[in-house]
């Protein structure tokens, strides 16, 4: 331990000598080899789990899916509270693998119940750290950036004596891979994956079961090459036509949801996911043709609505419902899943009211899954139906960890209906659990600027810029701040970048066009603001149009422009 204690980082202010710190509980070693993810997380919560459940059920009982994620052990004295239909069902109708992002969902759910379950002025003492599972890796970052110094301090070293070796046999190896598919561990997925197939006999059922999960991870992270290898690999070993056509569909998606869109070859997706249609139109056993033929058409529907062909994508969806009917009760996930898609399309093409229907009854079929509450919310958001759509995005919150779209959401709708502190508070919320959440910074500099808080407008726009150089929104709370501060060459040049990356944002035209009648610029504030109101025609503008064109002499036409933004208002 002695030895230990020199590598230890210490957050905030290093005590005068190691006694002063009181742990927690014994040295925490990160190594993932004996464990995998959340070795930190499990170890931490066999040790704070059993006291909060006497002294504060309640604090257990709203992180319960964080908790048995981490720590599955704990089941027997956590009951899972929330969740959705995912643990109920067998391994071949389970189809959704959660995004990366969720991991950063459970940290900071993590994070908040260890928070407020430790008495203050304790610390934690990590070693190995270097060996970590990118999950406590990630914890360890929230639990640094939100636990304050005072509550927790955490100290972290990369040394530490290797535990050893160890062995798993497949099913073990399996047990520990289908619990990361399950909970999102896509990388400890990827490097326990290799492992199984390298255990198993190429081209068998076990390899298979590997090899698939393995590649599914793997685009998952955006490791598409090595994806494309592993079903590369497939094609090569097996000649059972399910496998083929299931790596015929993994790669076509590869295609299609590749995260650059520049990246993206739709061509040569249409062209796997139409030999997987082909195979799934042949296989032997019914269900199996219904369940993995309508899998693949919502497959070829996504490939059509990159191209922007709505009704050829819904009817490809339609088809994979029919088909669903033919499975009965199984595959509930999947019924779900097209149901969620074919409302998607429906409000791409203006049938609100079917596509609510369907959100419905997608609800009815996952009550737990809280993306389809934030996709019908959103809906409902546009449809101006704004308090079932606050329900919905407040049901998106209870139903899972933390949300940072749910909280982003309702802070929209609530800029809309004049709640402008409370729509702060949602943004704030949003930054402080995804740091680089690009939209939320863009969103508050702007109400910070439009309440007069142009300092802290300005830090946003700063933060923004880090993460998205050239981003026109930015630029354009950037041009207004700088109108604010008297500089208005620095608010000039913002503004016309702004527009030149974005020609159609109105709200750059609208800015430049206040900044072009503070400089004396009557004509080109007219100008501006008269392109504004061609993209966007909001009061505002209105209001600044009558402005410029009064002080222009044209007395007729600020009337009638005071008159509409009057009406609009």
């Amino acid at each position: 331990m002695t030895e230990e204690r020199s590598h230890l980082r210490v957050r905030g202010e290093p005590p005068a000598r190691w006694g002063a710190v009181r742990l927690l509980m014994p040295l925490i070693d990160a190594h993932r080899r004996p464990r995998g993810p959340y070795t930190v997380a499990a170890a931490l919560l066999r040790h704070l789990v059993p006291p909060a459940l006497g002294s504060a059920p309640g604090l257990v009982a709203a992180h319960d899916i964080e908790i048995l994620a981490a720590a599955p052990e704990l089941a027997g004295i956590v009951p899972a509270r929330r969740g959705g239909i995912d643990a109920e069902l067998s391994d071949e109708e389970r189809i959704l693998v959660p995004a990366p992002r969720r991991t950063l969902r459970l940290a900071n759910g993590l994070a908040e119940f260890v928070r407020d379950a430790v008495r203050p002025g304790g610390a934690i003492a990590v070693c190995n750290a270097a060996e970590a599972d990118p999950t406590d890796v990630e914890l360890l970052d929230v639990m640094t950036r939100r636990i304050p110094p005072g509550t927790l301090s955490i100290m972290v070293c990369s040394g530490g004596p290797a535990p050893p070796p160890g062995t798993r046999d497949v099913d073990e190896l399996w047990a520990l891979v289908d619990r990361c598919v399950r909970e999102g561990f896509l990388h400890a997925v990827t490097e326990l994956g290799e492992q199984g197939m390298a255990a198993t006999p190429p081209g068998g059922a076990s390899w298979w079961r590997f090899a698939q999960r393995t590649a599914t991870a793997l685009g998952g992270l955006g490791r598409t090459g090595e994806a494309r290898a592993i079903w590369d690999r497939v094609r090569l070993t097996s000649q059972d036509p399910a496998m083929h056509a299931a790596a015929a569909y993994g790669t076509a998606m590869l295609d299609a949801r590749h995260p650059d869109p520049a990246a993206r070859d739709l061509v040569r997706a249409r062209g796997w996911i139409n030999e997987a249609i082909a195979i799934s139109t042949i296989l032997p056993d019914p269900a199996e043709r219904a369940f993995k033929l309508g899998f693949d058409r919502n497959g070829l529907a996504l490939i059509e609505l990159r191209h922007g062909r709505f009704d050829a994508a819904l009817a490809l969806v339609d088809s994979a419902i029919e088909l669903a009917r033919e499975l009965g009760e199984r595959h509930r996930q999947h019924r779900m899943v097209l149901l969620a898609n074919r409302a998607q399309l429906l409000s791409g093409l203006g049938r609100a009211k079917e596509a609510l229907d369907d959100y419905g009854a997608a609800v009815a079929i996952d009550p737990g899954f809280p993306d389809t509450y934030v996709e019908r919310g959103n809906l409902l958001f546009k449809l101006g139906r704004h308090e079932e759509a606050r329900a919905d995005f407040e049901q998106a919150l209870r139903a899972g960890p933390p949300l940072p779209e749910a909280y982003y959401n309702r802070a929209e709708l609530r800029v809309v209906l004049g709640e402008a502190d409370a729509a702060l508070a949602d943004l704030d919320r949003v930054i402080e659990l995804d740091p680089e959440y690009l939209d939320a910074y863009i969103n508050r500099a702007g109400l910070l600027a439009g309440r007069g808080r142009d300092d802290e407008a300005r830090a946003d726009v700063e933060t923004g810029l880090r993460l998205a150089p050239d981003n026109p929104y930015l630029l354009t709370v950037l041009g207004q701040v700088e109108t604010e501060a008297g500089r208005p060459a620095e608010a000039g040049a913002a503004l016309d970048r702004a527009l030149e990356l974005a020609p159609g944002l109105a709200a750059a035209w609208g800015n430049r066009g206040v900044l072009r009648y503070e400089t004396g610029d009557l004509e080109g504030a007219a100008a501006d603001l008269t392109r504004a109101i061609e993209l966007q025609p909001q009061p505002d503008l209105y209001a600044n149009r009558a402005v410029a064109l009064r002080a222009l002499g044209r007395q007729a036409e600020a009337e009638a422009d005071d008159r509409r933004a009057a009406q609009l208002s």
